[in-house]
């Protein structure tokens, strides 16, 4: 099996007291893929099998940055790297999605607002429902059926902008509670995405639709192919898994 669910550490996030632990007791190794994402490999024995990640993040008392007027960039100002990030991908599609990308968006002044408009309408298109969604479930899928949860909003969003040649990748991590309404759903991982304008990546999220603070990153990519909290080779039977993300409190 390999594991993402150990946080990319950065000038934003500093970890503290890092455990990991299974039972019975796993041998575990870890390596950095090719988007610089902390990945974990093991090999489970026969029979039952747990396996538990603790850390705390220390993060900054402040939501993502906002700039309303970050500009788009033309395809032949792209660096380099980005130009992945406006391709098709398992489950982001702008190749299918594409005439009604530019029908909805293509009118609408390139940059931060647009990209932000496309949130908008994800937002409201798609209801959030656990279970209406699987393995094989793509964003052009959830485009019609109009449900889907937190990785399908993010990847109908990046497949529109894609579409309209915007560098979008998926990004899979924490995000607790912090000055904002309890969640009632049970806590899980989150997806959101990052766009590039100007001369940076900027943090989207179109399940929320608001800035937050405590984005906890675990891993980036095209979709969430790339960023799976588990990847097994076998025919493992996931019994139960249970998310913590909150706030320590008295730190």
């Amino acid at each position: 099996m390999i594991f993402q669910v150990q946080p990319i550490e950065s000038r934003r996030i500093a970890l503290e007291g890092e455990r990991w632990s299974s039972d019975p007791a796993i041998d575990v190794r870890g390596y950095t893929d090719l988007y610089g994402n902390p990945c974990v490999r093991a090999v489970l024995q026969a029979g039952r099998s747990s396996f538990s990640y603790d850390a705390v993040a220390m993060c900054p008392d402040a939501t993502e940055d906002v700039d309303e007027e970050a500009p788009e960039c033309l395809p032949d100002a792209l660096p380099d790297a980005t130009l992945l990030y406006i391709l098709p991908s398992r489950y982001c599609l702008p190749d299918v999605l594409g005439n009604e990308a530019w029908s909805r968006f293509g009118g609408m002044a390139p940059g931060y607002r647009r990209v932000q408009a496309i949130c908008q309408h994800v937002h409201d298109h798609l209801t959030f429902q656990y279970g209406s969604t699987n393995a094989w479930t793509t964003a052009a899928d959830v485009n019609m059926s109009r449900l889907g949860v937190c990785r399908d909003f993010t990847q109908l969003a990046i497949s529109f902008c894609r579409a309209l040649n915007i560098p979008a990748r998926y990004v899979f991590g924490y995000l607790p509670d912090l000055d904002v309404p309890v969640d009632p759903n049970p806590m899980d991982f989150a997806a959101w995405m990052e766009v590039w304008l100007g001369d940076r990546w900027w943090t989207f999220d179109p399940r929320n639709n608001i800035p937050r603070k405590g984005r906890v990153v675990i891993g980036r990519g095209r979709d969430a192919s790339d960023v799976a909290m588990a990847t097994t080779f076998g025919g493992p039977y996931l019994e139960t898994m249970v998310v913590r993300s909150e706030e320590e409190l008295g730190s």
